[in-house]
């Protein structure tokens, strides 16, 4: 999994410079990197959807392959009886 780096620093300096106290811009820095961390964990990376599609593609061609061979008895069942 991929990891985002947040600048804590940088992102309270900007809020300081933009005139927030300098403790409320601390506070909302490191609750805005927690908020970050916490929903960013279980974000879905491009390995995991292609593992994903792989798993589906394999399920796909088992009953794909299940279907065929129900059609085939089915259609040599009807040839004998006809």
């Amino acid at each position: 999994m991929s990891v985002i780096a947040f600048d804590t620093l940088k992102y309270a300096k900007r809020l300081k410079d933009s005139g927030v106290p300098d403790k409320q811009a601390e506070a909302e820095a490191e609750a805005l990197a927690e908020v970050l961390e916490v929903n960013l964990k279980d974000l879905a990376t491009k390995e995991d959807l292609r593992r994903d599609l792989r798993e589906l593609e394999q399920r796909m061609i088992i009953k794909l392959g299940g279907m065929m061979m129900a059609a085939i008895a089915i259609v040599a069942t009807l040839v004998k009886l006809l």
